[in-house]
């Protein structure tokens, strides 16, 4: 195993890597600062590419377009440096916060956590013609999102009651039912934060102010962990031709001396000869609100 930093740009909440199979790239946010950035493997070329309001994360549109989820729920397609249409102008219970963490399912729906001030934040289905359906309130910090190999369970993750969540999925209609806790994280390994399942079925959670990244079995077990040197570890994604990369983002750019030289950095692993799954793609339309 090989652990390498890739690019510092002082993230003071690095987020949301996600590769871009149709570029080569990867992409990540760093929220605070309304940043994005992408990174080129081939060339080991890196660079801003974004400045504006807070960005969330975001998804791949099917046409290879990101779709960022920014400040106040507001929804726009972003190609090339600019940002392009406008999908969802706010959300009228999100105007005091932002999208936080989200994920495209198997028909190009949106799943999409908000936080906003007092615990008051939401999960969110947006379907494919921009509308969007409210699935829980009163979340504190909506995170990390996955699908099962079979499509058949959505797991979701709040961090702040140190769970991450399980529903039954249906892939036809979008519809999540039966929410029950899947795996209760404990404290001292820090706050689970961003996810992603590899092609085992396994899953992977980033710990916020744990150092690590741990992996489990389908069945909830832990089976490995991956220490950086760093505190804020935020969100994990796989990459590269094969999907064997693994990306990470940090966070605490801003308190280096407090939580590491590199904090705020964008990591890569590589050498475990794990494979990953490609993300699906949104197909979100324009839809007047």
């Amino acid at each position: 195993m090989k652990i390498e930093l890739i690019a510092d740009y002082a993230c003071v909440c690095g987020e949301g890597p996600l590769w871009h199979p149709d570029e080569q790239r990867l992409y990540w946010t760093d929220i605070e600062t309304g940043r994005i950035f992408w990174y080129d493997p081939r060339t080991n070329k890196h660079e801003q590419c974004y400045q504006g309001p807070r960005v969330g994360g975001f998804t791949l549109q099917a046409d290879g377009k990101l779709l960022l989820l920014r400040d106040h729920g507001n929804i726009v397609t972003f190609q090339q440096g600019k940002v392009l249409d406008t999908i969802v102008e706010s959300l009228p219970e999100a105007q005091t916060g932002r999208f936080n963490d989200e994920i495209a399912d198997p028909h190009g729906r949106v799943f999409a956590g908000t936080i906003v001030p007092g615990g008051k934040g939401r999960l969110y289905r947006i379907n494919t013609d921009g509308s969007v359906h409210t699935i829980l309130e009163n979340q504190g910090c909506p995170n990390g999102m996955a699908f099962s190999k079979d499509q058949k369970t959505f797991y979701y993750t709040n961090t702040p009651d140190f769970t991450i969540w399980q529903f039954d999925y249906n892939a036809a209609t979008g519809e999540t039912t039966s929410r029950r806790p899947f795996i209760l994280t404990d404290k001292k390994d820090g706050y689970p934060d961003g996810m992603t399942i590899d092609a085992q079925d396994h899953f992977w959670s980033a710990r916020w102010d744990g150092s690590c990244v741990i992996r489990y079995s389908p069945q909830g077990q832990e089976v490995m962990r991956i220490e950086l040197p760093v505190k804020q570890v935020s969100s994990i994604t796989f990459g590269g031709a094969d999907y064997t990369d693994i990306y990470l983002t940090t966070a605490g750019g801003n308190q280096k001396d407090k939580l590491g030289q590199f904090s705020g950095a964008l990591y890569r692993v590589t050498g475990l000869g794990i494979a990953g799954r490609p993300e699906f793609r949104s197909r979100i339309s324009l839809s007047p609100r």
